[in-house]
C-alpha cells in the first residue's frame, strides 16, 4: 500500500547529491493531497539527514503544471483543518530547509503550488508557465501563502494579484520577484540540472550554517542581527571546508568540499 501511495502522489529520487521530489499527479495538474503532504514531510526528513544530499529540487510531473494547490474536495471536507495545518508546517519546513532548495516550474503554478515555489531559495520557470492565487474566485483566501508572498514581492503588487485572482505570465512573475529565472521551455530541464550541479559543488556545512543564520535574523533588530551573524561567520570560518576553500583559492584550483 505504501509503495502505491508513493507512486500515485509523490516521487523521490537521489542522484549526484541532488534529491528530486516530484509531485506525481499529472492528470490532476499535480493537485496536492493529504498523502502527498505526509510523504513530502518524510522525504524532507530523509534528505536533511542524508549527508549525500546537498541540493533539494522540487518539481511537478509533466509539462502542464508544477502544482495547482490542494485538491478542492478536501478543503471543504472535514479534513480541511488538518490539511491546512500540515500544509503550513510543510511550507515552513521547505522555507527553513538547511540545504539549497530549487523549484522547477512548468505550466501552471497556482494557489498552494505558489507556496511550494515561494518557499524555495531559487525558482526556474519556463517562459509559458503561469502563476496566480485564484482563491478569491471561489470565496477563499491564500492565507499561508501570504506569509511567503510578502517576503518576495512588494505588498501592492502582491495584493493586486491576490485580490484579482488572475493568472500572470512568467515574465510578469519575474518582474515582480516571484521567480529567479525565466527560460525557454525546452531548456528548463537542462538549465535546472546544471544549476543544481553547481550548487552541489558548494560547501554543505557553510550553506547549512548560512541559511540557518539568515532565517534566525529575520525577526531581529539590525544590531542584534549583525552581532549574531558575526558569530556565525566565525563559526563558518572555523570549518574544514572554509580552510579548504581558502587554500584552493590561493593555489588557484577548484575546492573539494567534504561538508565538515
Amino acid at each position: 500500500m505504501g509503495a502505491l501511495m508513493e507512486e500515485a502522489h509523490l516521487l523521490n529520487h537521489i542522484d549526484k547529491h541532488i534529491c528530486s521530489i516530484t509531485i506525481n499527479r499529472e492528470k490532476q495538474r499535480n493537485a496536492i493531497t493529504p498523502e502527498a503532504i505526509q510523504l513530502f514531510h518524510s522525504y524532507l526528513d530523509d534528505a536533511e539527514n542524508n549527508s549525500d544530499v546537498r541540493v533539494l529540487l522540487v518539481s511537478g510531473a509533466g509539462d502542464r503544471a508544477f502544482c495547482t494547490g490542494a485538491q478542492l474536495g478536501n478543503t471543504i471536507s472535514g479534513e480541511g483543518g488538518t490539511i491546512f495545518s500540515e500544509y503550513a508546517r510543510l511550507l515552513h519546513r521547505i522555507y527553513t530547509f538547511p540545504k539549497p532548495t530549487v523549484a522547477k516550474v512548468k505550466g501552471y503554478c497556482l494557489a498552494g503550488g505558489m507556496g511550494f515555489m515561494l518557499a524555495c531559495d531559487i525558482v526556474i520557470a519556463g517562459e509559458t508557465s503561469q502563476f496566480g492565487t485564484p482563491e478569491v474566485n471561489v470565496g477563499l483566501w491564500p492565507m499561508m501563502i501570504g506569509a511567503l508572498i510578502f517576503r518576495n514581492v512588494p505588498r501592492k503588487k502582491a495584493m493586486e494579484m491576490i485580490l484579482l485572482g488572475e493568472r500572470i505570465s512568467a515574465a510578469r512573475a519575474l518582474e515582480i520577484g516571484l521567480v529567479t529565472r525565466v527560460l525557454p521551455d525546452d531548456t528548463v530541464d537542462s538549465e535546472t540540472e546544471a544549476l543544481c550541479a553547481k550548487l552541489a559543488l558548494k560547501s554543505p556545512v557553510g550553506i547549512r550554517i548560512g541559511k540557518t543564520a539568515f532565517n534566525a535574523v529575520e525577526s531581529m533588530s539590525i544590531d542584534d542581527a549583525l552581532m549574531f551573524l558575526s558569530g556565525k561567520l566565525a563559526e563558518v570560518a572555523a570549518t574544514e571546508d572554509a580552510k579548504e576553500g581558502i587554500t584552493a583559492f590561493m593555489e588557484k584550483r577548484e575546492p573539494l568540499f567534504k561538508g565538515k
